[in-house]
């Protein structure tokens, strides 16, 4: 599991972020999600850590805190959800595709 970091900075780096939750055990992977149109950061990342134990500890001590200028919000990532299938599945354009004859 891994825990979900928001509001972060937008000049945060995934090193900086691995430096801070470091203080909290050993930190597997950092992921700072980036806007597929701008490229920008999207000001929330995740970070995986090595146990539960790790993740509680570092949940406990950085939620609320200040780093960069803002206060974090940490909590136990959710499971990423399924995007597809229960809405808008057809997505015809509600023009019937040029069947229509014009005289």
């Amino acid at each position: 599991m891994s825990v979900y970091v928001g509001n972060l900075s937008y000049e945060v780096t995934e090193e900086s972020l691995n430096a801070v939750f470091a203080e909290y055990g050993s930190v597997k992977r950092v992921q700072l999600p980036t806007d597929r149109e701008t490229g920008r950061l999207r000001g929330f990342g995740f970070v995986e850590m090595s146990s539960d134990a790790e993740e509680a500890a570092a949940i406990e001590a950085l939620d609320g805190a200040e780093w960069m200028g803002r206060d974090l919000k940490v909590n136990k990532a959710k499971p990423k959800e399924n995007r597809g299938g229960s809405f808008g599945g057809n997505r015809g354009g509600g023009y019937g595709g040029g069947s229509r004859n014009r005289y």
